[in-house]
């Protein structure tokens, strides 16, 4: 990855931190910008639009610092547990899940209800999965698993900062952005360093040993 590149990947995160921050802001913190629509007041709307932008963009560099810290302990990972680094991943995968889920309920100064916090979880695991499919399918399956560890542990490692506030607006308003950047980043790697899936680059070699040969054929009939 050349500076250049680097460089457009790093603002491409930084603009959708930002954006995404200030969309969900619209849905969850709407309150925030009710004092300056009546009357109308632009430059306040402006200032709590710079003031979540700016709250995007600490999210896009946390979830950048993330991915890459990431990169780092996967490498170590497999070296350092071998063939039993996947099965580190789903404990702690497992681990992750049952924090997000009994952990945070019981630390929760006045929990009502556990069905909260399994949804949670849940959301954050299925998208998860989808976005691992993802990942799979355009390089190799191999690839499903750690993107589910990164989709699910290195995102709420990102998160812990809102989840200890245990307040609804502010985890809403930081997992959205940490999602997009992590989304864009897990997806977005492999075009940049120019990865291609080996069954299709299979599949594309046997259709041209395929097609050589019926050339042949046609060559030797003539």
């Amino acid at each position: 990855m050349t500076v250049r590149i680097w460089f457009r990947f790093f603002i491409t995160l930084l603009v959708i931190g930002a954006l995404s921050t200030v969309i969900t802001s619209f849905f969850v913190q709407s309150h925030a910008y009710e004092p300056y629509l009546d009357p109308f007041n632009t430059w306040e709307i402006f200032g709590a639009l710079l003031w979540y932008a700016g709250y995007g963009l600490v999210y896009s560099v946390i979830a950048q610092m993330g991915f890459f810290a990431y990169l780092t302990l996967h490498q170590f990972g497999k070296g350092f547990f071998g063939y039993f680094w996947k099965h580190a991943q789903i404990i702690m995968i497992g681990f992750v899940l049952f924090e997000l889920i009994y952990l945070r309920y019981t630390r929760a100064d006045d929990p009502d209800s556990l069905f909260p916090y399994i949804v949670v979880a849940l959301v954050l695991f299925l998208y998860g999965l989808a976005v691992a499919y993802v990942k799979a399918m355009e390089t190799h399956r191999r690839a499903f698993l750690p993107a589910i560890f990164f989709m699910v542990v290195v995102t709420t490692i990102e998160w812990v900062p809102a989840l200890r506030t245990d307040d609804a607006e502010w985890i809403i308003l930081m997992v959205v952005p940490l999602l997009a950047c992590n989304t864009y980043q897990l997806l977005k790697l492999h075009r940049i360093v120019g990865f291609n899936n080996p069954e299709d680059t299979q599949s594309e070699s046997n259709e041209s040993k395929s097609n050589h040969q019926k050339s042949n054929q046609k060559n030797s009939q003539k």
